[in-house]
C-alpha cells in the first residue's frame, strides 16, 4: 500500500495555515484540538476553533516540504512562531472522502461551484461542475472565492479572459460559463493544464479555452486578466500582466495577504486605477482598470 506524508502545523493562526497548505498543493487539510479543550454550543452561524489547534496538510509522498515550510514562514501573519512535524499515513481515497462532505457553493447571485453528487435547483443558476483533482482550486480558498465573486458581479459577456496561474481552471471556466467569448489559462505546473482541460471538457467549454504552460509568451492583450497567485510573483509579473491587459480592460489580483496589498498595488499603479479591495479572512483581492 502506498503512503502519504502529512505536515502538522502548530500555529496561532490555523485558518491562515489551512489556506497556505492548500495553496501549496495539499490534497486535504484537517484541524485538530491540540489541548483537549472542546468547543461546546457555539452561537448560531459561528464555527469557532479550539484555543490550541493543529492544522494537518496531506501531501503526496516525495513532496518537498521545505518549500511548504518556506511558504508558511513567508505568509503567516507577523509574530506567528509556527512549528511543524512530519507524519506518514497510509493510503486512502482522499478525493472520495472530500466528496462525501462537499456542498455546492454560491458566488454572487447566480454562480455556483457544484461537486459531483450535489444539485442546484435555482432556475437561473450558472453552474461550474468541479471536483478536487490534480490541481489547486475548488472555490473554497478565500482568494479563489473573492475572484469568483468578482466574476459573478461584473459584466463578463463577450469578453476575452486570461487566467494566469490557473490551477484547476476554475476562474477561466467560470468566466466562460458567465458568457466570456474566449479564455486562455496559463500555469507553471503541467498537471494544472491537464486538470484545466479535463474540467473544461466536463463543463462543455473546451471550444472556447486554450490552456498552456507558462513558458509560452502571452502574445495578445485581453479584456480581463485574472491572477490568483502569491504576492511576490504578482509584483514581479506586473509589467507582463499589465501588457496583457487591453487599455480599458480589467485586472483582478489575488493570493495576497492584507498586509501585502499596498506593495502589490504600488507595482500596478503605473497602469491601473483601482476599485475598492475585496477582503476575506485576512486575504485580499485587488481589482482595477487599465487607464495608462
Amino acid at each position: 500500500m502506498s503512503t502519504w506524508i502529512e505536515l502538522a502545523v502548530a500555529s496561532h493562526h490555523p485558518e491562515f495555515a489551512e489556506e497556505i497548505l492548500l495553496g501549496c498543493g495539499a490534497v486535504s487539510v484537517t484541524m485538530l484540538d491540540a489541548a483537549d479543550v472542546p468547543v461546546l454550543e457555539p452561537l448560531p452561524g459561528e464555527t469557532p476553533l479550539w484555543p490550541a489547534t493543529i492544522t494537518k496538510g496531506l501531501f503526496a509522498a516525495g513532496t518537498d516540504l521545505d518549500t511548504v515550510r518556506a511558504a508558511l514562514a513567508e505568509q503567516l501573519p507577523d509574530g506567528d512562531s509556527a512549528t511543524t512535524e512530519v507524519l506518514t499515513v497510509e493510503d486512502r481515497d482522499w478525493v472520495r472522502a472530500w466528496l462525501d462532505h462537499a456542498e455546492a457553493m454560491q458566488f454572487g447571485e447566480r454562480l455556483w461551484i457544484c461537486p459531483t453528487g450535489c444539485e442546484v435547483s435555482a432556475p437561473d443558476a450558472v453552474i461550474v461542475h468541479l471536483d478536487p483533482g490534480l490541481a489547486f482550486g475548488t472555490g473554497t480558498h478565500p482568494s479563489t472565492a473573492m475572484c469568483l465573486d468578482w466574476l459573478s458581479l461584473n459584466d463578463i459577456a463577450g469578453k476575452t479572459v486570461l487566467d494566469y496561474g490557473c490551477g484547476s481552471g476554475v476562474l477561466a471556466i467560470a468566466a466562460l460559463k458567465l458568457g466570456a467569448r474566449h479564455a486562455k489559462a496559463i500555469d507553471i505546473d503541467p498537471q494544472a493544464i491537464t486538470a484545466t482541460l479535463d474540467n473544461a471538457g466536463s463543463n462543455a467549454v473546451s471550444d472556447r479555452l486554450v490552456a498552456e504552460t507558462v513558458d509560452k509568451p502571452v502574445d495578445e492583450a485581453v479584456d480581463i486578466v485574472l491572477a490568483n497567485i502569491l504576492a511576490r510573483p504578482l509584483i514581479d509579473l506586473a509589467p507582463m500582466l499589465a501588457g496583457a491587459t487591453k487599455l480599458g480592460g480589467r485586472v483582478v489580483l489575488a493570493g495576497l495577504l492584507e498586509r501585502q496589498a499596498e506593495e502589490v498595488r504600488a507595482a500596478y499603479s503605473p497602469w491601473f486605477d483601482f476599485e475598492e479591495d475585496g477582503r476575506r479572512d485576512g486575504w485580499n483581492r485587488i481589482a482595477g482598470t487599465r487607464v495608462r
